[in-house]
Order: C-alpha cells, then structure tokens, then sequence
C-alpha cells in the first residue's frame, strides 16, 4: 500500500534529515556524507556536505554496471531534419566519456566553467554529461541566443571552452550559430581558449584556426575518461534566468542534493518507473530541459527524447501524438502553450485520433499557469490526467504538484495542486503574517528549501540573499503570487509584478484570463494592466482565436466582457479587449505580458533577448494603437 500524501510530506519538513538520507541510499557515493544537511551558515545551506560522488556516474555507469546497458537511453527525434536516432546506456556513456577525454585532452579539469551554445541534438547532452564526468562546471546558454546575452554570459562565468555548433534549425530557417558566436566572442571582454564546434550538414562553418576545433577534430586521438569524484556540494551547473537589472543571475545547482532529488521525483511526482520512456518536450537552454530531458529521467534509468522540432508547423499539429505513439512515451511534460497552440491549429483533435496512444497515461504541464480550458480540452483529446504543476528556475523541480507516485488526489481546475514533500509553503501579506484560506498574497517557502534547489548565485552570494530570502526573512521569496485554499490546494494567479490594482482592488491577471479562454472560440488569451486616469489600473485582454472562427470578432469581444463581469465582478472594470494573431513569447513559451504593458502604456521598452520572434511586438503596438493606446511621441 502506497503512503499518504500527508504523511509524506510531513515527514520531509519535520524530518529532513532522515527523510533524504535514506533516498540518498539509492544512488552512488565514493563516499558517504558526514551530515545530511549543513545549517550552520544559512541561507546558504549544504545537503550531503562531506559526501563524494559524480552525478555522470549515477546517470550513465551505474546503470551500465547493474547490468542494463542495453535498454534504450535517449531518443532523438527531429522532424525539421528527418532524423530518429537511438542510444542505449552503454552506448550513451561510450560517447560521453569519449567526449569528456577530449575536453580533458585540452586541460579542462574539475571546477571549469564550459558555455554549451547548441541546439536540441545528441550532442548537447553529450556536452552536458561530459562537463559533470569531469566536475566541470556547464553553463547551456540557449542555440541561437542574441550575441549580446551570450557575450554577457561568458563575461560572467569565464568558460575555459565553449562547445556549440554551427547551426540550429528554427521556423523551417537555418540560424547561424558560429556567426552568433563569433560576434559574441568578440564582444566579451573574456576569451575562451577553445571552442568545439558540431559541424551540421544544413549548414558548415567556418574556424578560426588558432580557436577552434570541429567535433570530430576534439576527439582525434583521445582516451574516454573516467569519472572524477567530486564533492556533494561541488556545482554541477549555472543556468542563468533574467534579473531585473539587466544583468542575468547564474542559479547555481550542486550535485549530490541535485541528484538525490531529481531521482526521487521520477518516481513519486512523475510516477516513472527504470526503463519506460519520459519525454519532456522542452529545450536543454531551459532549467526543464535540464532537469528532465537530462538528469532527472536517466538517473532514474528511464529513456529520454531529444525533440527538435514544434508542436505545430514540423510538420503540423500531430507531431506530438506521433512520437507519444511511435517510441511509446509513458508520461509527457511539457508547457501550457504548447497545448494552445495544438488546440488552436486542430481544436477537434482530429489529428490525435490518427495514432495510437496505449502506452501514454499521463500529462504534465508547466512554465506558465495552465488555464482550465486548456487542461479540460487536453483530458476530453487524450482522455488521461493532465496534471498542472509550479516550479521555478531556482528550484529545478516542483514545488506544488498532484503526485502521482505517492497519493493521486483529485484535479483542480486552475490549481498547481499541493505543495510538494521538502517544500514548507506559505501565503503571506507583506509583514509576513500568514493569510487566511482563499486569500491572495505573496507565496513565499520556508527555509531550507530541499535538495536539488539553487544554492546560491555565481558569484553573487550577496545578490542571492537581496534578491530572494530579503524581504522574507526565513522564507524564500517565489516572486509568485496567489492563494491556498482549504485544501491545501496552491493556486498560481500571476508573478507579483502581474497584479493588477484597480482603484485600490488587487486582481489576478490569471484569474481574468482563465474567464476569457472559457469562450469556445478563443485558444488562447493575455491579460495586461494599462494606465486610467480615474481608477489608477484598467485590465486589457489580448485574444487568439482558433483557427476557422467565423463568429463577428466584436460579438466575440462583447461576450468575454460579459463573462468577466459575471464571474469575477464589476469591480474588475474589464471593459476591453482585442483580437491579435498571436502573443509575445520566450521561446520557452512565456507570456511577455511586462513588454505588453509597456507598450500599451507607451513607456520606454527593450526587446527581451529571451523572445522568439520580435516582430510580434510591432503587432501588439498596431493592435493596440486601433483603441487608443501605444501612442508615438
């Protein structure tokens, strides 16, 4: 008999101690911790301190040494390139410790910083696996990113190498990464000694012959190279997320609490069991593509895809329900937008009736709130659960989540569900006073946080403490704002920054976004507070339709209204919205809703360097001049 829920997650925040030593037990240590957490100088807490491992050896080796290197390890499907390709553990770790000899070859050792710049093929993971074979640490700076950012990022974290390859493959296009690279090179002020370049057949680059070696050339000669033991609280990577300041923070991740933690959620959030196959489709420059495209799934022994391709146009909207299908995915994680673009291309579902789904049991979603109509269209297609989750950058894994492997509870629409075991969750007001159920405020965790979150940021331990454990003190601050109901139930509305104060009454973005995709005819909607003389803050909905919508677009606009005013108040005081073609987005499928804003309120913008396609901006400003705002000096 499973354990309860409550049970569990007790026993993590009463005891941590015991609760993660022993689910330390289930993985590789040359050496064991000497304590399972060390709070002697917080916030800056260490998990497994003294403890001697290598995050490679658990992810490949030991699996190979139990005796299941033959099962599948990583998949690699590319629609854009016509290309399957599939690796077995034994196979996987031969290429990695291969990989690893060459870096080793050109004195990278235990502690270097390596800049991955590629796209989602083999040999990003390759990079990955082989930086924490050595105890090098890898920064993956998203394939394709803005010169700028990335020369910003090599400033900041000093790479000995930097690992990219010659082109990635976006909106059928060949982007030229080495160019890319190149001109962020030259404006750093930092130099890389070297740089391995995977050369594509889409597209050959040229080398500097004093910096670069191709792929091929780095492993000329070379010997694979064992594991290096390194420390539980040694980093394993920086990733770094945007700062408000323009300058971006390096999250750093150790390797023994990392590990420890991204095994145990295959199996009691995700519920996964060694040798099924977990796809996330996401990206490797994102901390999803980290977590779960990488060290989560082969910890746990299981078989990851490598996806390079969208959910809609390589080549149409049936491209997720081919791969469920044909390398019969257990459990796919992925973001609400990805769905809404599905919905809006087939909102029928008729291309996921072309395949065969046995193997497939369940759907998760996260990145950005999943609205209701979005998680209820994705039960009635796939008929399995769809279970929406919250985590952050930071933490590297839920931190509320219905989880599967321990206790399933029933799904609430427009919940994250309950906080997840290690995680002590709180809604407070701004005096850190605890609210009430079903009251909004700042949603804050108390520290410690658990293995395998952020120990501190790259250099900036003073940055780290300012920026999240300030304003909270005990608490980490999510910078996320929303309610628990009297369930225990974690209701993600909208970033603090979101919020919306309408003569003096906080509303949720999220929550009047939900409202607008109940409309049979909208896929997908945006919700962005705009200056009003009167009442300081006025609401202005932004709505993608569905393809083949014939309904007149001003009965569509009257009809939301209507809605908002009905469900959640006059007090909203949404009495306008628009109908756009599509919305601003990262390329991990966020929401630019603070560029939005600042263009409806024509205020001084920058291009965010994370947006997958600026001239949607352009767009957003011609749809918004039509009613009166984004004026022109």
């Amino acid at each position: 008999m499973s354990p309860l829920y409550s049970d569990v997650h007790r026993q993590s925040i009463e005891n941590p101690e015991e609760f993660w030593g022993a689910l330390a037990e289930n993985l590789h240590w040359y050496k064991p911790w000497n304590k399972v957490l060390d709070d002697s100088n917080p916030p800056f807490y260490r998990w497994f301190a003294g403890g001697v491992t290598n995050t490679c050896y658990n992810a490949l080796d030991r699996h190979v040494d139990e005796g299941r290197g033959n099962q599948m390890a990583v998949i690699y499907d590319s629609p854009v390139t016509g290309t399957i390709e599939k690796f077995t553990f034994r196979e996987f770790r031969d290429k990695v410790a291969l990989f690893a000899g060459a870096l080793q070859a050109r004195g990278v050792r235990k502690g270097d910083r390596i800049i991955i710049y590629m796209p989602m093929i083999p040999e990003a993971l390759v990079a990955m696996l082989a930086c924490a074979r050595l105890g090098a640490i890898h920064s993956v700076v998203f394939g394709g990113f803005a010169s700028h950012e990335l020369a910003v990022r090599i400033d900041d974290c000093k790479p000995k190498v930097i690992v990219s390859a010659s082109c990635g493959i976006e909106h059928g296009k060949i982007i030229d990464y080495k160019r890319l690279l190149d001109f962020a090179i030259e404006l750093a002020h930092f130099k890389p000694e070297i740089c391995i370049i995977h050369q594509r057949e889409q597209l050959k680059a040229e080398l500097n012959e004093e910096r670069d070696l191709t792929w091929k050339q780095a492993l000329l000669g070379v010997a694979p190279a064992q594991c290096t033991p390194v420390e539980s609280t040694d980093p394993l990577y920086i990733l770094y997320t945007s700062g408000t300041t323009g300058q971006p923070k390096g999250i750093v991740r150790d390797n023994g609490g990392h590990m420890v933690a991204m095994k145990w959620t295959m199996e009691s959030v995700y519920n996964v069991k060694p040798g099924e196959v977990f796809w996330a489709a996401s990206d490797v420059g994102w901390v999803v593509g980290h977590s779960y495209i990488v060290y989560a799934p082969l910890l746990h022994g299981c078989t990851t895809i490598v996806f390079e391709g969208k959910p809609v146009g390589t080549p149409d909207p049936g491209t997720f329900w081919r791969i469920i299908s044909e390398h019969d995915v257990s459990v796919m994680f992925t973001a609400p937008t990805a769905f809404r673009a599905i919905k809006k291309e087939d909102p029928e579902g008729n291309y996921i009736r072309r395949y065969n789904f046995s193997k497939f049991r369940t759907l998760f979603l996260a990145g950005e709130r999943a609205d209701p109509d979005t998680v209820r269209w994705a039960e009635k297609q796939l008929k399995v659960p769809v279970i929406d989750h919250w985590w952050q950058t930071e933490t590297g894994w839920a931190i509320a989540a219905n989880c599967q492997g321990i206790e399933p509870g029933p799904v609430k629409y427009g919940s994250a569900s309950k906080a997840v075991p290690g995680y002590d969750v709180k809604v407070v007001n701004e005096a850190l006073e605890e609210l009430p159920h079903g009251t909004m405020g700042d949603i804050v965790v108390k520290l410690p946080l658990p293995p395998g979150t952020m120990t501190t940021l790259w250099r900036a331990d003073i940055r780290f403490v300012e920026s999240y454990m300030k304003n909270f003190p005990g608490y980490y601050q999510t910078s996320d704002a929303g309610y628990i109901d009297e369930d225990g139930y974690i209701y993600i509305m909208s970033r603090t920054d979101d919020i919306i104060n309408v003569a003096g009454h906080r509303l949720s973005t999220g929550a009047i976004e939900a409202e607008l995709c109940e409309h049979p005819d909208v896929a997908e909607s945006a919700v962005i507070g705009v200056h009003d003389d009167l009442k300081g803050e006025v609401p202005l909905g932004f709505l993608v339709l569905k393809s083949g919508v014939d309904t007149p677009p001003e009965m569509i606009v009257k009809h939301v209204i209507e809605y908002v005013r009905e469900n959640i108040g006059p007090v909203a005081s949404f009495k306008q919205a628009i109908i756009v073609m599509r919305l601003p987005k990262t390329r991990s499928g966020k929401i630019l809703r603070a560029t939005m804003r600042k263009i409806a309120n024509s205020e001084a913008y920058t291009i965010p360097p994370t947006i997958d396609d600026p001239a949607i901006l352009d767009e957003i400003k011609e749809a918004l001049q039509t009613i009166g705002y984004a004026k022109t000096s």
